[in-house]
């Protein structure tokens, strides 16, 4: 079910009214408790179920090894000459959370690539399974429970019904933000009350999202896919029109997905943590990555990059540590060469920069204009590495690029229809106004405190642009990892 689909205009008011019903009839706080957090999962799994109902089993089957570990987990660290088991029980639960998504992400690549190399035929090896949509996000988001238990960050919980409902939490469920279970489990774990301010505050990040994915990303795919289709009958001018718009739109699509979710939490209570923080501001690539898919990012740092040794070892396992992240980062993404080259790409332009003890020279949300050329200095080597995620082998990615090499960049652009290019430089001034207005607020429609009437206008204005551009809704880019 997309955000952007008639189903989803009705499944989330009667959601909504449904869960609050709950709370306002059930005659007890636990009671209540129990019954919203079970509605969550129900909700959940039809939101789930829609697009494929056979793949509930393997959430379900997902969330009951990592809640049952985290039990064994603690069982056995109460005994200190039980260690080994507890560990035991933590490692389990990885490598069947991990299995899984191997077996169903990257079986096929493997198995291609082994043929590829030794000259074997694998054809008859191959699964051809498809890739249940949310895959990675949800086993990350189940790992990190059971880790944390381990660490002994977390207490576990023997609720099964409020676990279920940190895993199969509907509003980002199939494309995060990826959430920890220190932040989000003892949510579900206490009573929750009607905010109308939250709630408010909600609905304009809703609003924005939509926003992000219906007016900007969907308009920008028309002339990306149109170029990208044909990529190498176009000038150099037309290739860097369509990088440069590519970015704008996995920008709109990932991050307009990002903010729906997070806004249709707080209508139910619940505070999902930031997933971007304009990252198309970003002064280095440091910076970028703290601002981009923030949800991911820390959660390499936090259960490889900082285990591994971070920063405070030997300059080669630093570089070793850098490359390690950027290249699983990449390989999270896709189960093919191009996302491990932009991984790599990316580990090559934060080396420098963590070697030189500069990766923490951005820190603050204090930009001004005179930082402009350091911003786009940095998008453009973003919009690079953008190339290599958005082709789908590494040998059109390298022609792309000797396209914009030569000397027809200068040249005329190729514009089949003006309709559909014209509105999107206007289109993205608007979202980059936005956004650098509010770039210290939590969205670019987080206008709470404005006057009445301004705040309207702008409401207004936004949906009139969202009903325009929304004829035909577009899947979400990040649905396929």
């Amino acid at each position: 079910m997309l955000f952007n689909s008639f189903e989803y205009i009705l499944f989330l008011p009667i959601v909504f009214m449904v869960y609050w019903a709950i709370g306002y009839a059930a005659i007890s706080e636990k009671m209540k408790l129990r019954l919203q957090n079970a509605f969550v999962v129900l909700s959940g799994y039809v939101f789930y179920g829609w697009w494929d109902w056979r793949f509930l089993l393997l959430i379900a089957f997902t969330s009951l090894c990592s809640w049952g570990s985290g039990l064994l987990i603690r069982r056995y660290q109460t005994d200190c000459s039980s260690s080994r088991a507890s560990a035991f029980w933590l490692w389990a639960n990885i490598v069947v959370n991990i299995g899984i998504l191997a077996i169903f992400k990257y079986y096929d690549f493997f198995v291609r690539e082994f043929g590829r190399l030794f000259g074997v035929e694998t054809d008859n090896l191959l699964l051809h399974v498809i890739l249940p949509v949310g895959i990675s996000f949800y086993t990350f988001q189940a790992l990190s429970y059971s880790i944390d238990v381990y660490r002994r960050k977390l207490e576990p919980t023997r609720d099964i019904v409020a676990f279920f409902a940190f895993i199969a939490f509907f509003p980002q469920l199939v494309a995060g933000p990826i959430e920890r279970a220190t932040n989000l489990l003892p949510q579900f774990c206490r009573n929750r009350s009607f905010n109308y301010e939250q709630a408010a505050d909600g609905m304009r990040q809703i609003l924005w999202g939509l926003f992000k994915k219906i007016v900007v990303a969907d308009s920008c795919a028309v002339y990306v896919n149109q170029v990208w289709a044909n990529y190498d009958t176009h000038s150099g001018s037309t290739l860097l029109l369509a990088a440069v718009l590519f970015a704008f739109q996995i920008y709109g699509d990932f991050s307009g997905y990002s903010d729906i979710a997070i806004g249709t939490a707080k209508l139910f209570g619940i505070r999902l943590m930031r997933n971007f923080n304009n990252p198309y501001f970003s002064r280095d690539i440091a910076e970028f990555w703290r601002r981009w898919h923030i949800s991911l990012t820390t959660w390499f740092r936090d259960y490889i990059y900082i285990p591994l040794g971070g920063s405070r070892v030997e300059k080669w396992k630093i570089v070793r540590n850098t490359f390690v992240i950027f290249l699983l980062s990449g390989f999270w993404h896709g189960a093919n060469w191009t996302f491990i080259a932009w991984g790599a790409f990316h580990a090559i332009l934060f080396l420098p920069l963590i070697l030189l003890g500069k990766n923490r020279k951005y820190t603050s949300d204090n930009i001004r204009w005179r930082d402009c050329p350091k911003m786009l200095g940095t998008f453009a080597l973003v919009t690079l590495g953008w190339i290599l995620f958005r082709s789908e082998t590494i040998g059109q990615a390298w022609h792309f690029v000797c396209g914009l090499a030569d000397k027809s960049l200068f040249s005329l652009l190729y514009i089949e229809s003006a309709k559909a290019i014209l509105p999107i430089p206007i289109i993205i001034c608007n979202l980059l106004l936005f956004e650098w207005r509010n770039r210290n607020r939590q969205h670019g429609l987080d206008i709470a405190s404005r006057k009445t009437a301004w705040r309207w206008m702008t409401y207004i204005y936004i949906c009139i642009l969202i009903l325009a551009f929304g004829a035909q809704p577009e899947t979400f880019i990040y649905f396929q990892f």
